[in-house]
């Protein structure tokens, strides 16, 4: 099944969806050989399972698969496509490649680059999950000293700039971090930036992109774990900082170029977590005092000056009018507490949280 939207295209392909005396014609023939164009087979002994999603962008293709143990092999036939393009891949576990007269067996949580023009063989022993990022060749090009060089080399988990992409691709499984075609292209190259770096980028492409791709990866990663711990009463930008070994300074910076401030952002996110509480039924019983508490409020008074100020009533009032009809209070400011997505104030694109 495939879906687009201008610039954007979803695919998923699941063996569910066919019979089972059809599946390993549709795993081999109509994704192996049509989609992948390789040949794709189960390794003896496993049972045969399939759930893979395909999201193109422009200058980048991410996959993202839950497979059964395999066995993938792109050979002469297949090389003849022209497809020149580079893959980024990483594993839930244990697998081999074999490129360029080398074998490579990298850990779960590696990634290696791997060329589309050359033959290529890999082996997955188990069930794993698999993601794979497809990258044109000239957009890796400049940025990195020797793409060649880079092919089948291993990059550590435990590296920073392969921390800050699985992260950020991780993002962009949701529709709103594709809002825009302009934002789809500054996520493709933001993706293309934080492979550079953990390729090891030249200089000047290092230097650009920590100021665009690991500069928007790690922005996001910081707003995740604010959102991870609204209900602490000790947030702060210092606290922040020390998890994600940047300066509170730097932190700020980040929120300043995002159109915000990390205490606008905080404050947006815990008014927008009580307002979910109080017109949600379940929580109909808890005190208003008791919902600020819990999203990191330790006044009510200043709670209920903010919420006000924020959805145009006062928070007893929105819970009231969710009882009865249709919920009042909608924000009257949408600069507190941004939704991902929502475009930064400087120039009307920002990159995904």
């Amino acid at each position: 099944m495939t879906s687009t939207a201008n610039d954007v295209a979803l695919s998923r392909f699941s063996l569910e969806d066919f019979a089972e005396q059809d599946r390993m014609a549709a795993w081999r023939d109509l994704y192996g050989r049509l989609v992948l164009r390789a040949d794709l087979a189960p390794l003896q002994d496993h049972s045969l399972h399939a759930d893979v999603t395909v999201r193109m962008l422009p200058g980048l293709s991410i996959t993202s698969a839950i497979m059964s143990a395999f066995r993938y092999e792109r050979g002469a036939e297949q090389l003849a496509d022209g497809n020149d393009g580079l893959v980024l891949v990483m594993g839930s576990h244990d697998a081999m490649m074999v490129q360029h007269g080398r074998e490579v067996t990298w850990s779960a949580g590696d990634a290696l680059l791997v060329s589309s023009a050359d033959p290529v063989a890999m082996v997955c022993p188990a069930p794993a999950k698999i993601l794979c990022l497809h990258v044109p060749r000239p957009a890796l090009a400049p940025l990195v000293s020797s793409v060649d060089s880079s092919v089948m080399q291993p990059i550590a988990r435990s590296t920073e700039a392969l921390k800050l992409l699985v992260s950020y691709v991780g993002a962009l499984q949701e529709d709103y971090a594709l809002a825009t075609p302009q934002l789809r292209h500054h996520v493709a190259s933001h993706v293309h930036d934080l492979i550079a770096v953990a390729l090891g980028a030249t200089r000047d492409a290092a230097a650009l992109a920590h100021g665009r791709g690991v500069r928007a990866a790690r922005l996001r990663a910081i707003k995740a774990d604010i959102i991870d711990h609204l209900n602490h009463g000790n947030l702060t930008v210092a606290a922040v900082a020390r998890r994600h070994a940047v300066t509170p300074r730097q932190v700020q910076r980040m929120f300043e170029d995002d159109g915000t401030t990390f205490s606008q952002f905080v404050l947006g996110r815990r008014l927008a977590r009580a307002h979910r509480l109080l017109v949600n039924p379940r929580y109909a019983d808890r005190p208003v005092s008791a919902v600020a508490f819990e999203v990191g409020f330790g006044d009510v008074s200043y709670f209920n000056r903010t919420f006000r100020r924020q959805y145009g009533a006062p928070p007893s009032d929105v819970r009231e009018s969710a009882r009865s009809g249709p919920i009042n209070g909608t924000p009257s400011r949408t600069r507190e507490g941004h939704l991902i997505g929502a475009p930064a104030r400087r120039d009307g694109v920002r990159p995904p949280e």
